[in-house]
């Protein structure tokens, strides 16, 4: 069954799934597809691109998979994608991929608030919150399980590092490692995400080894690969600290405070 308000516009070539509903001034352009359990808020556009799984709920006024506000884009077939038990709240913008990547992603059991923008060939994790506001520029990476706070903005091309989480009106203008806290401006270093840690039930040992190799990496007195030699040469058994090492040893823009 699919209950679609007679106001709304929804192209005949759209695959839309069972038990969804469509709230009145709704558009959903041809090339469109809608999972099960699903219901579109009011005034929102589901453009060319979008594709949506299971049990998304999508507030008035968003807006998703339109065209990236990249100069290069040619109209090329992209796509938008958001993964299942994602809520999407009034006035988000999502942008599609362009020619780059082909696609940008939200993932499964996510909370985007009102107001936040996602742009082209950016990819949000698994379990992830963007508070209102949140601004990503382009090519952003958000891993899992990461809390950015309101009106935060990321420069284009950083990565934000899984299970960490960024205060409010800050900007993330470097890469952001895994399982921290950050605030200040300009953006620190604050401490493990010890709280968030203890709630997605790290062990102690883990949260431990993770501490110090952070408080190695954030010494003062040693530069990142001193800090990554030492962490390696004492912590390196560590799952966590070994992915640690590894966003390290990826990171393309440095490392936030460093």
């Amino acid at each position: 069954m699919r209950n679609i308000h007679p106001t709304a516009i929804v192209s005949s070539k759209a695959k839309l799934g069972e038990n969804i509903i469509v709230h009145p001034y709704t558009i959903i352009y041809d090339n469109v597809e809608v999972g099960e359990d699903c219901e579109i808020g009011p005034h929102a556009v589901l453009y060319d691109g979008a594709r949506l799984g299971n049990r998304i709920k999508i507030y008035q006024g968003a807006s998703i998979a339109h065209v990236p506000q990249d100069l290069s884009f040619r109209n090329e077939d992209s796509l938008f994608i958001i993964d299942d038990d994602t809520t999407i709240h009034e006035f988000v913008t999502c942008h599609r991929g362009t020619k780059s990547t082909g696609f940008s992603k939200i993932g499964k059991n996510c909370l985007i608030m009102a107001y936040t923008h996602v742009a082209h060939d950016c990819t949000v994790g698994n379990k992830c919150i963007l508070a209102n506001g949140v601004q990503l520029g382009g090519h952003v990476v958000i891993e899992d399980n990461t809390i950015i706070g309101g009106m935060t903005t990321v420069h284009q091309f950083c990565r934000v590092g899984q299970h960490s989480m960024t205060g409010g009106s800050f900007k993330i203008s470097q890469d952001l490692p895994p399982f921290i806290l950050a605030a200040h401006t300009p953006l620190k270093y604050c401490g493990l995400n010890i709280v968030g840690l203890r709630r997605r039930s790290f062990a102690a040992k883990d949260i431990e080894a993770l501490k110090k190799a952070y408080n190695y990496l954030y010494d003062n007195s040693l530069n990142v690969s001193q800090a990554v030699k030492k962490i390696e040469a004492e912590l390196g058994e560590n799952n966590y600290v070994r992915q640690t090492l590894d966003f390290i040893k990826n990171s393309k823009r440095g490392l936030v405070g460093k």
